[in-house]
């Protein structure tokens, strides 16, 4: 139990034996523990160094158990501090680690990833060592049927943690079934959202240290092969071409619930079809794409977008996504 601390098995006998005592001479641990007197001493001279015993004056010499909830506490403190240097130093040895990496070992930068379970299963992982954040570019064909149908549990789980995720989408997603409720699912935890027209590459970073690229061809509609990048020049351009599409791209928010407009002293309520298609709108969607993810007749979006139109006065799409952005509404 107390090997965290620094104390092996026969310091942990020893430790517990005087603990019970509360005070002891060695030649007493030393049969109760049933050890040589002369490892007994050694052991309790350790103890007293560490601040778990204390060495009382007199003959036969006396050891006495500082109180555990201060001894054991303070070498527990002294050790979570030794470890946040640790942690701290971190950075410091990755930032020599990757100069090295891109001059030592260039044949390793880069590894292919074959197989649709291969590079599903290195997706996971990678998102599960990510300790900041991960941002990326999103656009098909992806490794599971199941993509937007059903939300990424680990992303969930991440967002839930603290984890930041910064996504651009490809306008494409628009009309993929579900996208509109899975981007909702991640906007409400805090993911960060984003549109963008014809990205080049489906792509994903995680911090500073990795990144995946699909191995894709013209035609391609499954993903079966991916590249994975560790820290290097490549690396760097790829985290340099995110940040600058994420600048020219068009933020993706979430129409406001009913229940806060009315708190604002907002005239009227939106239905969830007007609420759903103000995020689409303000996310670029043509009225074919809002149809599709809607699962509603182009009609009925062009029905929705001129009412939306009347009540904010507004002349064209753009106009309506502004004025609801400025009212609070998304």
């Amino acid at each position: 139990m107390l090997e965290a601390i620094g104390l092996n098995e026969q310091e942990e006998v020893v430790y517990d034996a005087l603990v019970r005592r509360a005070q002891a001479t060695v030649t007493e641990l030393a049969e109760e523990c049933r050890l040589p007197e002369s490892a007994t001493r050694r052991i309790l001279t350790g103890m007293v160094e560490l601040g778990l015993v204390i060495r009382l004056d007199g003959r036969p010499t006396r050891y006495v158990t500082v109180s555990p909830d201060t001894g054991v506490e303070a070498i527990v403190r002294e050790r979570e501090r030794a470890l946040h240097d640790v942690r701290s130093h971190v950075p410091a040895l990755m930032k020599m680690y990757r100069a090295g990496a891109r001059f030592a070992h260039p044949g390793e930068l880069v590894e292919v990833i074959s197989g649709r379970g291969e590079v599903m299963q290195r997706w996971v992982h990678m998102q599960q060592q990510t300790r900041h954040q991960m941002r990326g570019f999103d656009r098909p064909p992806y490794a599971t049927p199941q993509a937007h149908i059903e939300s990424n549990a680990v992303e969930l789980d991440l967002l839930k943690g603290g984890v930041n995720y910064r996504v651009i989408y490809d306008q494409t997603v628009l009309e993929l079934p579900g996208w509109l409720d899975d981007v909702k699912n991640g906007l409400r935890l805090g993911e960060q959202a984003r549109i963008a027209t014809e990205l080049p590459m489906k792509l994903a970073i995680s911090d500073d240290r990795l990144a995946i690229i699909p191995l894709l061809r013209d035609g391609d509609n499954v993903l079966t092969a991916s590249y994975l990048i560790h820290p290097s020049p490549l690396l760097d351009a790829l985290i340099a071409l995110f940040e600058a599409s994420w600048d020219r791209s068009v933020p993706v928010r979430l129409a406001a619930s009913g229940v806060e407009r009315v708190e604002r002293g907002l005239p009227d309520e939106l239905s969830q079809e007007e609420a759903s298609l103000l995020t689409l709108l303000a996310a670029g969607a043509t009225d074919k794409a809002a149809s599709r993810a809607l699962g509603l007749s182009e009609r009925t979006v062009q029905r929705h977008i001129t009412k939306l139109m009347d009540r904010l006065g507004a002349r064209t799409r753009f106009q309506v996504a502004m004025e609801a952005t400025r009212r609070g509404w998304i």
